[in-house]
């Protein structure tokens, strides 16, 4: 029986386990998934290696550190620098990042259109890489200037929280975990109004909850999605990884196992 979980905290919230039994479930792998609390990233491969895991996604906050610690990664994941699928091979441990394209398959965005990516973590790396792979012109806006050199690095316009740009975007883009936890907002809300009053819409990378920046567009008028069908994309390419399969039949099952959870569990 192989072992695999979700590393990350906060981790009580995920679905993916709830996502990756059923499709196990249903195919007959002799598999498990569930969830492992790490608040140091810096005992993510002590952990995985511990609990002799199969292999692992990483969420919050952890995606930068398990870049650091995978011992191998694709071209693409080198040039996001961030991890959020650590795949075993033998003694070793491949870091794959299935954010960037599970993005691009949930998101309503369309060439020559524009976003503005609040945040600059390994979520907002995944986002930038994805559209700038698209040509997609998009804006960076953050708290701090400490990572804004990794998105300058590949042209992409940053600002700070004092200095927002002044220019609107088609959709804005929330990679933090703001509202995870609380009621809080990803930027200020005035400036955060102005963006969604002048844009086409809005995506949380957050799932599972509304959070104050999906209910603020929504009392715009503006139209607001969340990160669930992220998450099923990302989950698909992650299991394909890990088991193989066919991604599009997988990420169905997995629909499946979010909207009845009832039938199977």
């Amino acid at each position: 029986m192989k072992l695999l979980a979700v590393l990350g905290d906060p981790i009580a919230h995920s679905l993916s386990p709830l996502m990756h039994n059923y499709v196990y479930q249903k195919n007959a792998i002799e598999a498990i998934y569930t969830r492992i609390k790490i608040a140091d990233g810096k005992r993510l491969r002590e952990v995985f290696e511990a609990n002799d895991l199969y292999g692992a996604n990483i969420t919050i906050p952890h995606k930068e550190e398990a870049f650091r610690l995978a011992d191998e990664v694709s071209q693409t994941v080198e040039k996001i620098g961030a991890v959020n699928t650590w795949v075993k091979n033998g003694d070793r441990i491949i870091g794959h990042n299935t954010d960037a394209e599970g993005f691009m398959s949930a998101a309503a965005i369309k060439s020559g259109e524009t976003a503005l990516v609040l945040g600059a973590g390994g979520a907002a790396r995944a986002v930038a890489i994805a559209l700038l792979e698209r040509g997609i012109d998009f804006a960076v806006l953050n708290r701090t200037a400490d990572r804004l050199a990794f998105f300058e690095r590949y042209g992409a316009k940053v600002f700070l929280w004092e200095n927002p740009p002044n220019e609107r975007f088609d959709l804005i883009i929330n990679t933090t975990s703001a509202g995870l936890k609380d009621d809080s907002l990803p930027l200020e809300i005035n400036a955060l109004e102005n963006y969604l009053k002048n844009a086409k819409g809005a995506f949380d990378l957050i799932y599972g909850k509304k959070t104050p920046f999906l209910r603020l567009a929504e009392t715009l008028g503006v139209k607001a999605q969340d990160g669930e069908n992220m998450l099923v994309f990302q989950g698909a390419i992650a299991h394909s990884l890990f088991f193989g399969g066919d991604r599009t039949q997988i990420a169905q099952d997995m629909k499946t196992a979010l909207r009845f959870p009832a039938l199977w569990r």
